[in-house]
């Protein structure tokens, strides 16, 4: 207290100036000069960061446009034209007439593909797959998630009120999140199954990234719990044929997986499970249980949960197996955040952060392995003992 009863100033914290941190301050003068106009006219035309201004132009621009350049995708889609223009040239009238399209309305779609490498054009003005057109053929997961795109665009129709409230029409295609289904009710086999079969689709390619980095010869029995149709144990299967395979997933989802194994000529091999993974103890007997693509579904609080009863169900010589793509990556970390906020469940989660989980829940050494697609999946492994 001064000696007139006023107190004295209080000490402005180390770092701040009237009241906001350095940082802030920073942060509040870089945006001012990147919104000015005069300042991104000036920056487009200076030599050295001319390229740097313009990339960042033509960022903001994907940005804006990515809706129309995803539709022009599931128009090919939908209308079968990678697999139509496969190994051969067509003229734009043939392509009008097949995708029964006027011809400007055919030519509209034709221009954008080309501009995004989806088909090329030759000089005599016939079509073809472009570079990425014919890397799509070759990855039917990507067809599968591209028509699987209506019910989330549907949703996106108001963005904002996804964001509040989840989607109506993603969250109904999925399982798990349908009323009921935290105690194995309310999931009919016609529920299920759009869902398993876009990840029956795609599984393929998550399995190859998997099988790409991780060694299964130290373990004897694998569960994979949420297993789908069984494309992940039916290919680690096939790699490993001494390896003991399990499955786990809602009833009538493990009963069409077992059809289609024993179609496949994987059914002695497999032992297909029906349970609801959210409820009760994982089954025993497996020195390796497997999350592929299953957490980021769900919120931390199952996933806490389940690992914590995964940790249970395994011996001290076990391991976990966690794929999926995770936030470390830009793109899948904008897609998912939003794609599993309209799915009314899940969140995409950093490698450390699933690390953290995974020693909370009681195992030791944990261990990030690279695979040959990050964009796609991550994968980790975590030992139960250090």
């Amino acid at each position: 207290m001064t000696g007139t009863g006023a107190e004295a100033p209080a000490a402005r914290p180390a770092g701040q100036v009237g009241g906001l941190s350095l940082a802030a301050l920073g942060w509040g003068w870089r945006d001012r000069i990147l919104a000015d106009a005069r300042f991104q006219r000036v920056t487009a035309r200076l030599p050295l960061v001319g390229g740097v201004a313009r990339r960042e132009a033509a960022r903001l621009f994907d940005i804006c446009a990515g809706f129309i350049y995803a539709q022009t995708l599931s128009a090919c889609v939908s209308l079968d034209l990678f697999e139509f223009l496969a190994g051969r040239r067509v003229s734009l009238t043939e392509i009008a007439a097949r995708c029964d399209l006027p011809e400007r309305g055919a030519e509209a779609l034709l221009e954008a593909a080309c501009a995004l490498r989806l088909l090329s054009v030759g000089r005599d003005g016939r079509y073809g797959l472009g570079m990425l057109g014919a890397a799509l053929r070759g990855n039917p997961g990507i067809s599968a998630m591209v028509r699987h795109h209506a019910a989330l665009y549907a949703d996106l129709r108001d963005p904002v009120a996804v964001l509040r409230e989840g989607g109506a029409g993603l969250g109904a295609i999925w399982p798990y999140a349908r009323a009921g289904a935290a105690d194995g009710a309310g999931a009919g086999a016609g529920d299920s199954g759009p869902y398993t079969a876009l990840m029956a689709a795609s599984q393929p390619m998550i399995a190859d990234a998997v099988l790409a980095c991780v060694s299964f010869g130290r373990f004897e029995h694998l569960l994979d719990v949420g297993g789908g149709s069984g494309r992940f144990v039916e290919a680690v299967g096939r790699a490993w044929p001494g390896l003991r395979l399990s499955l786990l997933d809602l009833p009538e989802v493990a009963a069409a997986a077992e059809a289609r194994l024993a179609a496949s000529g994987m059914g002695a091999r497999v032992r297909c499970l029906g349970g609801n993974f959210r409820a009760g103890s994982l089954p025993r007997g497996a020195d390796l249980i497997s999350f592929i693509r299953v957490l980021h579904d769900h919120d931390d609080s199952v996933v806490a949960d389940l690992l914590a009863r995964a940790r249970a169900a395994l011996p001290d010589h076990g391991a976990v197996l966690v794929a999926e793509p995770m936030a470390d990556e830009p793109r899948a970390a904008a897609y998912f955040s939003v794609y599993l906020r309209a799915m009314g469940s899940g969140r995409p989660r950093r490698a450390r952060r699933l690390a953290a989980m995974l020693r909370a829940a009681g195992f030791g050494r944990v261990r990030q392995l690279r695979g040959p697609m990050p964009l796609l999946t991550r994968v980790i492994v975590a030992d139960c003992k250090s």
